[in-house]
């Protein structure tokens, strides 16, 4: 129930940001009243794509390929022991064709989920760190936080993509007064400006914590916390050295580690903890000391 009503949570601000989109618009082309019943209806549409398609969406914009048990053998027997250990269904398989180290889940609840991994995580870890991280995303889905997680990555990525279109457009193509152009590219400035913030925004409704209860429960499906704690480490390096070269860092969240470059900004205010703390974590939990 929690999951569904954060879900619901992220749609009705998501229906607020569109209104105050419409108004700011409409103001400018077509009347505001006007705005805000177009983006209201665009807002429904969004919504319902959000929570049926947002893992569909997910997988193709990391180019992700499903794949089946006899292309992917190894990685199969895997997810389908720490399944197995977390008493859900099998999910899907996917992955995605990067060197960049990483992995992630996606879905609306444990029926409907996809475990996806990059193709430099199968040629990096060790088995057991392997483990790790599927036991770590596996959590998310029995955790229901996929379902936030996507709907989150897909509605953060809309609103950042419909406020710069429509800035660009504003500054190119004017208003219907001619005489408004200043104040028409003043607005579309602060909308592109505001708009990343947005989607932050969007991705802070998420909590930090669910980082640290998968890392948890991923630790006590397979019993090595050390094995997670390692993969932690070297894939936060990895991942430095080596980000993702495309996707949208509106989708961060979605991952074990942030796959995208950013400064000490986009650290504050990152969808996950510390890597530092949560490998402590692991490590405590390992000599038997609970810091969850």
């Amino acid at each position: 129930m929690g999951a569904y009503l954060r879900t619901f949570g992220l749609f009705v601000l998501l229906t607020f940001i569109f209104v105050i989109f419409g108004w700011v618009i409409g103001s400018v082309w077509f009347g505001a009243v006007t705005g805000i019943f177009l983006f209201l209806g665009l807002a429904a549409l969004m919504n319902v794509i959000a929570y049926f398609a947002s893992d569909r969406i997910v997988l193709w914009s990391y180019r992700a390929k499903l794949v089946t048990e006899a292309e992917a053998p190894g990685l199969y027997r895997i997810v389908r022991q720490v399944t197995q250990q977390s008493n859900l269904p099998m999910p899907k398989v996917a992955i995605v064709p990067t060197q960049t180290p990483n992995a992630f889940a996606t879905g609306r609840n444990p029926q409907h989920a996809v475990v996806a991994v990059t193709e430099g995580i199968l040629s990096m870890l060790t088995e057991d760190e392997l483990r790790g991280v599927l036991a770590h995303e596996v959590s998310h889905v029995r955790n229901r936080d996929i379902l936030v997680m996507s709907v989150a990555a897909t509605l953060a990525g809309a609103i950042s993509f419909m406020a710069r279109w429509f800035g660009w457009n504003m500054m190119l193509g004017g208003s219907r007064d001619r005489n408004s152009n200043g104040v028409t590219v003043l607005i579309a400035l602060v909308g592109m400006i505001l708009a990343p913030i947005a989607a932050l925004l969007v991705q802070l409704a998420i909590s930090r914590s669910r980082e640290y209860k998968a890392d948890y429960s991923g630790a006590k499906t397979i019993g090595q916390p050390l094995a997670l704690a390692s993969a932690l480490e070297k894939l936060e390096v990895a991942n430095r050295r080596r980000p993702i070269a495309f996707g949208s860092p509106a989708s961060q969240s979605l991952f074990i580690v942030n796959p995208f470059r950013g400064g000490a900004f986009v650290r504050i205010f990152s969808t996950h903890p510390p890597i530092q703390e949560r490998i402590a974590r692991l490590q405590a939990l390992a000599q038997g000391v609970d810091r969850y």
